[in-house]
């Protein structure tokens, strides 16, 4: 899904992430917080998404606050990640400036040596979101753009049904 977040300056900053989970409470993916979206979602816990489906010409838009997953959550995602993933996300600083691949690939494998046979603890800045909506569009493609529109704002606990034209 496309995650849009804001910086502490208003610029806004999009880019893909994977959708891992979505319940009655909202939407959740994970990242690094130290990375820029984590410390945008810090300081500004508003964001929006947007998954498209190619194949059935639909999209669903979804605007929201942002909170974090609780460590329970996060610990059983973690665990079921492929030792791989967890030995590159416990050593990058997702965001930060590298001075070369080789750097990066050689401390991976030096914490695999390390960490042979060893439990691999999420670390704590890897962590959960939860993308609590007020907000959801679906959008249908439809033949002459006469594309079907429906939003749902939240009002308490129910939902407003509007169409919107396209």
């Amino acid at each position: 899904m496309a995650l849009a977040t804001a910086g502490a300056d208003g610029r806004i900053s999009v880019r893909f992430v994977l959708l891992k989970d979505s319940d009655p409470r909202g939407f959740v993916f994970y990242t690094d917080v130290r990375s820029k979206k984590g410390r945008e979602l810090r300081q500004h816990p508003q964001a929006s998404l947007a998954i498209y489906w190619t194949s059935t010409l639909k999209q669903v838009r979804i605007t929201g606050t942002i909170e974090p997953v609780s460590n329970l959550e996060a610990d059983a995602y973690w665990a079921t990640r492929p030792r791989a993933s967890r030995l590159s996300a416990s050593v990058s600083r997702q965001s930060a400036h590298l001075a070369s691949r080789k750097q990066l690939v050689d401390a991976v494998a030096s914490l695999r040596r390390r960490l042979k046979g060893q439990e691999l603890p999420r670390p704590d800045y890897w962590r959960g979101f939860r993308l609590v909506p007020d907000e959801i569009e679906f959008w249908t493609q439809s033949p002459a753009r006469l594309h079907r529109r429906e939003l749902f704002l939240r009002a308490g606990k129910r939902w407003k049904r509007t169409l919107l034209q396209p």
